[in-house]
């Protein structure tokens, strides 16, 4: 045991290990540094960006074969990174088997609310061009929606072809995520050598009686084992602008008889021509001859495979001899090959004759060979056994080493700390999970940019699918950032205080990683942000939508503040933090800024911290948060929801930067008309949003005790839309005219008009982040 325990032991026998792994990854890398074989043809390039370009494709003129431009790709720098494209699509992959792997475009067809389409957003896509190669089978024609048609044209067999699917659905209830069959979404395969494609998507009835779920209408090909339906799709896919799809591709148009006898044959040396089996005249490939590997398509692409150097793979007492094409094997010296086979037959089972027998001693000294047989299998065993408990000693102490790491990161990233806090706070963490880094490694594909679904200054939000098919957004801070893991924490203990609707439900967390993780549900449909100031959402964002996505806010607002164990501020109100999910239903996201509040306190000291444009004027001078800082914040959402403008933009004109104060100043104006969003305004409806306008600026008051509590604003909220068939003629819902209490005292702290900014010292300002 003492020398098992020795440190100076265990470095030696880990050095072995490694000095022998490290030998065999160095031949396994000279082996195949040796079989690098040429792609283009000399002095031509063989790549573009990450993409590899083989003859006969090419980028430039000479390097691509001259009978035909299907095989000219231009490398195209002018999004900075080289992008390879085909005339107008983007190259993914080129295989010598005969594929070309690019990115398809996406056909859309959507509507407003009113039934008319959406002339910015619709796309018609195809490929009618000059381009020959056709269409792989390997993909499907698909398109989806609940008032969905599509065509798919082309030409086949040199006669114009045409098919289609159709796909209509009342509502979400039989839709079946992973399910393609005509409800939500239909496809067909794709005959072989169909070619010049071009499809397009169509609604029945102008998306009239699905819009609230699906306004639109899609239609694309994608690889059959790329795609895989999901009811998100519904809404989604018109931010899909291309999918991955795959053309085959060939030789001309003639068969290898006739290129050969034309003189425009262009297979090389050492390879064979196949005629493809479609079309009336298919063109051809080429590959290379057993035993040879390279580009077939050059002239010398075709090499000689050493086969000897890939391991063993003569059997018994037999070394490897590499020849031309192909390889033998012989006897080891001392041995012979047995020519006379019969008689050994009746060594072996069911009269077959063991390999290992081919190759026998050339001396009878059969019991002076035992021995030797014997020796040089006990050394081999003894050999391997002590490899194997190296090797078992070396991983046990890199396996106690992870274990290690994994609870140094748990203690870095706070959780002692969180254990602690949610001690004091005697909160059950039994719905709360803790996932572990295999986990969440398997359900975002070890962290794949294709799963990223946001980044900022908090980190990166991916999304995921856990074991039991539940899709979750998975939160990861920044590496090194000690203050963004303080925020995960905060959020973590601030989360498993709340159980409401309309908050974000936390699922669990990680903290054995380098940087914590957060896990939540997955909310389909994006920010609220985006609903209100993309041009092409925000026209299907209807008045009556925004009233109840502003009614649940503030019934979310209103449960943290006064239905909580502990009351809770969330600190960082804004439409980028509402989430939305398919039937428009708010979620409040992102509390690593939230505090708790002592029942017995009204007010924290804190250091002030949230967004430019949302911040409560009167916490960024004093420093004093309140539960009316977020009803401040909630008013600045609710004048984005009404007038459809950002809370702050340097591109509007000086006095109209700042969203709260402009909009408070239209309203004292009698100006209220002129800065709300056109398409919301209505003859039945202006009563009601002159009172929603009026709630909203009481909320914006600069000084917090003039400001309505949010249990008030959501009952009022609520009152409103109660009444909005019923006309409100002069009634106040306070029973009294609302008051402009906007005044800023002498006491007070000013506020520049153009910027919206107090005339607090440049520190106060240094301490907020955004």
């Amino acid at each position: 045991m003492l020398f098992w325990e020795s440190s100076g032991a265990m470095g030696f026998y880990s050095m072995l290990v490694l000095v022998t792994w490290v030998g065999v990854m160095l031949a396994a890398i000279m082996a195949a540094a040796a079989i690098a074989y040429p792609l283009a043809l000399p002095n031509c390039s063989d790549s573009c960006g990450d993409v590899k370009i083989p003859y006969p494709f090419g980028t430039t003129e000479g390097c691509y074969w001259k009978e035909s431009g299907d095989f000219f790709i231009n490398c195209s720098k002018s999004s900075g990174q080289p992008q390879p494209m085909n005339e107008d699509v983007h190259v993914t992959n080129i295989s010598i088997e005969g594929e070309m792997n690019i990115l398809m475009y996406n056909a859309i067809d959507c509507y407003d609310q009113s039934g008319t389409p959406l002339e910015e957003i619709n796309t018609k896509t195809g490929l009618t061009s000059d381009r020959s190669f056709p269409v792989s089978i390997k993909n499907k024609f698909v398109a989806v929606g609940c008032d969905t048609y599509a065509y798919l044209n082309g030409i086949l067999n040199e006669e114009p072809f045409s098919t289609g699917c159709l796909s209509k659905c009342n509502n979400t209830h039989n839709i079946v995520n992973g399910s393609c069959s005509g409800i939500g979404c239909c496809h067909i395969d794709i005959p072989e050598g169909l070619t010049e494609i071009d499809f397009e998507a169509y609604s029945f009835n102008n998306h009239s009686d699905v819009w609230s779920f699906n306004p639109c209408s899609f239609a694309f090909i994608i690889q059959k084992d790329k795609f895989d339906f999901s009811s998100a799709y519904l809404t989604s896919l018109q931010n899909n602008r291309t999918f991955p799809m795959v053309f085959d591709w060939a030789i001309g148009n003639e068969t290898c008889d006739v290129a050969r006898n034309k003189g425009n044959y262009i297979c090389g040396a050492n390879s064979n021509c196949s005629d493809l089996k479609y079309g009336s005249a298919p063109g051809y490939r080429c590959k290379c001859k057993e035993g040879y590997d390279g580009n077939p398509y050059l002239k010398d692409g075709c090499q000689d495979i050493d086969e000897c150097k890939k391991g063993k793979i003569c059997p018994g007492k037999q070394n490897c001899v590499n020849e031309v094409g192909s390889y033998r094997c012989s006897c080891y010296e001392g041995y012979h090959m047995v020519e006379e086979l019969e008689s050994y037959r009746c060594l072996c089972n069911e009269g077959h004759l063991k390999v290992e027998e081919v190759c026998v001693p050339n001396s009878p000294a059969s019991q002076s060979s035992l021995t030797i047989y014997l020796a040089v299998g006990i050394s081999t065993i003894s050999l391997l056994v002590l490899l194997l408990g190296c090797s078992w000693i070396y991983w046990g102490l890199k396996k106690r080493k992870f274990i290690k790491l994994k609870e140094k990161f748990f203690q870095q990233n706070g959780g002692l700390f969180l254990k602690q806090q949610l001690s004091n706070h005697q909160k059950s963490m039994e719905t709360t999970k803790i996932f572990t880094t295999e986990e969440l490694k398997k359900a975002t594909n070890n962290y794949d940019e294709s799963r990223v679904l946001g980044q900022g200054g908090f980190g990166t939000v991916y999304r995921g699918v856990l074991s039991d098919n539940t899709v979750v957004a998975i939160k990861k801070s920044k590496i090194g950032d000690q203050s963004q893991i303080e925020q995960f924490i905060n959020e973590m203990i601030v989360l498993t205080q709340i159980n409401h609707r309309n908050v974000v439900k936390l699922f669990g967390c990680c903290l054995e990683t380098e940087v914590p993780l957060l896990v939540y549900e997955f909310i389909t449909n994006g920010t609220l942000s985006n609903h209100v100031h993309d041009k092409s959402l925000s026209s299907l964002l209807s008045w009556e939508k925004r009233l109840k996505i502003a009614i649940e806010i503030a019934g979310a607002l209103t449960y943290l503040h006064s239905s909580t164990s502990t009351p809770i501020i969330h600190r960082d109100v804004k439409t980028a933090n509402i989430l939305l999910d398919n039937d428009y239903t708010a979620k409040v996201a992102d509390f690593g800024a939230s505090r708790l509040v002592p029942l017995d306190q009204t007010e924290l000291n804190t250091l002030v911290q949230g967004t430019w444009g949302y911040l409560d004027p009167e916490y960024m001078q004093t420093s004093q948060l309140t539960e009316k800082s977020d009803v401040y914040s909630f008013g600045v959402v609710m004048a984005e929801l009404l007038t459809g403008k950002k809370a702050l933009s340097f591109d509007r004109p000086e006095n109209d930067r700042n969203l709260a104060i402009s909009f408070v100043s239209a309203i004292k104006e009698d100006r209220l008309l002129q800065i709300l969003e056109d398409h919301i305004v209505s003859e039945s409806n202006i009563e009601q949003l002159n009172e929603i306008a009026n709630l909203a600026k009481r909320c914006l008051n600069l000084r917090g005790e003039d400001r309505p509590f949010m249990k008030e604003v959501a009952k009022e909220l609520e009152i409103l839309r109660s009444m909005e068939k019923t006309p409100l003629g002069n009634i106040d819902v306070d029973g009294k005219k609302t008051e402009y209490l906007l005044s800023a005292t002498s006491h007070s702290f000013n506020i520049d008009v153009g910027t919206g900014c107090s005339t607090s010292t440049a520190a106060e300002y240094d301490r907020i982040r955004e």
